[in-house]
């Protein structure tokens, strides 16, 4: 786990660049905070609950990526990168939000359901989403908020490179607007009938 780990946060740092450092330390907390609430509970750490571990992980890194393209994508629209960054975790939140309640609720049940190691597999993975949900969405906007904050005039954000659409020349443009165009294929198929 510690070498996926690592391999996970050296990816996110190369690709997001300053975010994936903000990224990496949100999995950091993210499984701190897990191992800690687990010792708070006296559990004993199990394959199964490993097994949970690996799968909150990999929620987080989900979460932490769908911010990252969130703010991607609002620098692509032309966003100024304060308000990139904010829309950016505004949007990603409901996403992110549904996704785990989702989950969360399939947890539950089997944790209900479950006997033996499948409810320690249960336990673990409903904590892993929540922390993993409170260190991706607040913990992560609170160290970009520090980071970037603080700068009245940003003009830019490191965030890896940012892939703006190409242009479509002006007659391929005017052949994609063209009403009710069928291909060739369609009417072959159309005269056999």
């Amino acid at each position: 786990m510690t070498w996926g780990f690592l391999v996970i946060v050296a990816f996110m740092c190369v690709y997001y660049m300053m975010f994936g450092i903000f990224s990496s330390v949100a999995l950091g907390v993210n499984l701190l905070l897990l191992v800690a609430v687990l010792s708070m509970l006296q559990a004993t750490l199990t394959l199964p609950g490993m097994a949970a571990m690996a799968l909150a992980l990999g929620m987080a890194i989900d979460s932490n990526v769908l911010i990252n393209e969130r703010i991607r994508e609002e620098l692509r629209n032309g966003a100024s990168p304060q308000t990139a960054i904010s829309t950016g975790f505004e949007r990603a939140w409901a996403t992110i939000f549904d996704s785990n309640i989702t989950t969360l609720i399939a947890g539950l049940a089997l944790l209900a359901f479950g006997s033996g190691p499948v409810r320690g597999f249960a336990v673990v993975h409903c904590l892993g989403i929540l922390t993993s949900m409170f260190s991706a969405v607040f913990f992560s906007r609170g160290l970009v908020n520090l980071w970037y904050g603080r700068q009245k005039k940003l003009k830019s954000v490191s965030i890896g490179t940012v892939w703006m659409p190409a242009t479509v020349p002006a007659a391929e443009s005017s052949m994609l607007d063209m009403p009710n165009q069928t291909t060739d294929t369609a009417k072959a198929v159309s005269k056999k009938k």
